[in-house]
């Protein structure tokens, strides 16, 4: 209600302020007719009907030009408030279809962040996955490695034990065969 003050109070400021001021450029029929007027009163006519006559129409145009004037503004303030009425509807109206598609914007949002916030979270469980399984195949590959490292040092040891017995070996054949000569020559 109070825009309609506000513009009904500009317009009877507008008003007031047209009527206040003297026009801008009088027409010349309205100079003549201001200048018979004044001559008619200076000069002090000696016919007083003709100059209440002129009075009398003075009175009546003054009074139809206010009564003029109050029916526009009677009906430029009820036009004003049928158009505020109209305006608060409308205005109420695209308030709310505002409303209701910053509401649907707002669910797509909150869809699209919790969907987000999804695909994050499995992102941020996969890589947590994935460094976990690296930390085990590390630690697995760790274990293998000093697995195959001990399997080595036991194979070096082995070998070492295989040539020392293959040496042993080796010896042993040529002590046989020299043993086996020495019986056959005393067998002789």
């Amino acid at each position: 209600m109070s825009s309609l003050y506000a513009r009904s109070k500009e317009f009877t400021r507008n008003r007031k302020s047209q009527s206040d001021s003297p026009p801008a450029s009088p027409s010349p029929t309205a100079k003549t007719l201001r200048h018979e007027r004044l001559s008619r009163l200076e000069s002090g006519s000696s016919n007083p009907t003709s100059s209440d006559s002129y009075g009398d129409r003075d009175r009546a145009s003054a009074r139809a030009r206010r009564e003029a004037r109050e029916a526009r503004l009677a009906s430029l303030s009820s036009r004003a408030e049928e158009d505020t009425n109209r305006d608060y509807k409308k205005l109420y109206e695209s308030a709310l279809t505002e409303n209701q598609k910053l509401k649907t914007k707002l669910q797509e949002a909150q869809l699209e962040l919790a969907d987000i916030k999804s695909k994050l979270e499995k992102m941020a469980q996969q890589k947590q996955e994935k460094t976990s399984d690296r930390s085990s195949m590390l630690e697995m590959e760790k274990r293998e490695r000093r697995a195959l490292e001990r399997k080595m040092s036991e194979m070096e040891e082995e070998m070492k034990v295989l040539t020392e017995l293959k040496s042993d070996n080796q010896r042993l054949k040529d002590e046989n065969g020299a043993l086996i000569r020495v019986i056959s020559k005393l067998s002789k």
